[in-house]
């Protein structure tokens, strides 16, 4: 706290992160896009971090071969890009919007200060950055030792935010079967074939969109 001239102390105004990263200020902007548009590319320069408002987004990365694999999928409180506050040069994946998104953008300079400044941010990132690195371990364990048609139960619930704080999202943002393909590591006739199965089981449902229930568990949970 600092003393005013009539030296009574000053309380320095609480910081709170999210109003923090719904306004536009020094090296923070904020950016719009719609469904299927590119965030960044592989390759691009990795000078700064975003952090999703609104919407969804999937990270995916191209092998020599020209091979492509889903290696994230990201919502709304979660944050991105964030390898060229370790050093990356260089962006690692390609990020793409799932849905119309609204994000906050970060340069990496204004991250770095306000992570040392702000203890209160400093917290909401570290919960991102654990959380992330559980969703890795997991997604490791269950490409080890879970068949094909548990992945991607497990991939639709996590699509409907099942597990997670608030409501689940039963309807969930469009996305292909290749792309799912891609995620859970099998084909696409695969996919294709269970996803019918869920369907005459009751566990999903296409009403113009796709709706997953929560009965979709069942597949998850049965040994």
């Amino acid at each position: 706290m600092a003393a005013s001239i009539t030296g009574a102390k000053v309380t320095k105004p609480a910081f709170h992160a999210q109003a923090f990263l719904a306004r536009i200020g020094t090296g923070r902007t904020h950016v719009n896009h719609l469904e299927g548009e590119t965030v960044f590319s592989q390759g691009d320069a990795a000078d700064s971090i975003f952090y999703i408002r609104k919407g969804k987004v999937k990270l995916t990365v191209i092998s020599q071969q020209g091979r492509e694999a889903v290696i994230a999928m990201l919502g709304a409180g979660d944050f991105f890009g964030e390898g060229c506050l370790a050093g990356q040069v260089k962006r690692m994946a390609t990020c793409t919007t799932m849905s119309p998104s609204s994000l906050a953008r970060l340069e990496k300079v204004a991250a770095i200060r306000v992570l040392h400044e702000e203890p209160v941010f400093a917290e909401l990132f570290l919960q991102h950055l654990l959380a992330r690195s559980i969703r890795i371990e997991e997604d490791l364990v269950d490409q080890l030792f879970n068949s094909s048609e548990k992945r991607l139960a497990r991939v639709l619930l996590l699509l409907a935010n099942f597990g997670k704080e608030g409501e689940p999202e039963t309807v969930i943002a469009k996305i292909s079967q290749a792309t799912l393909a891609g995620i859970v590591g099998t084909t696409r006739s695969r996919v294709s074939f269970f996803m019918n199965k869920f369907r005459k089981l009751g566990f999903i449902a296409y009403n113009g969109h796709l709706e997953v229930h929560s009965s979709l568990l069942s597949v998850v949970l049965h040994d």
